[in-house]
């Protein structure tokens, strides 16, 4: 089991701000791919990858990143600084 967390417009589109899933995903873009085959609002929030960053156990990391013994992964919005 994985914690999913969802930020700003995809948090929006998905209608939760998290949720648990069981996965047998091995990186990030396997996760995203089993993510956005779960309803059409998954399918849309993960449709541009270019405007998605993504953490795992609170680390910036990329979609190639491994999920072995991770335990959260969050998905938001590029930031932009002030």
């Amino acid at each position: 089991m994985i914690d999913v967390l969802y930020f700003a417009w995809l948090r929006e589109r998905i209608g939760a701000p998290k949720e648990r899933v069981e996965t047998n995903a091995e990186t990030v873009a396997d996760l995203v791919t089993e993510l956005a085959a779960k309803s059409d609002a998954h399918a849309l929030a993960f449709s541009d990858m270019k405007s998605v960053r993504v953490a795992v156990d609170q680390e910036l990391t990329d979609l190639d990143a491994s999920l072995k013994d991770a335990r959260e992964v969050a998905f938001f919005p590029p930031m932009t600084g002030g």
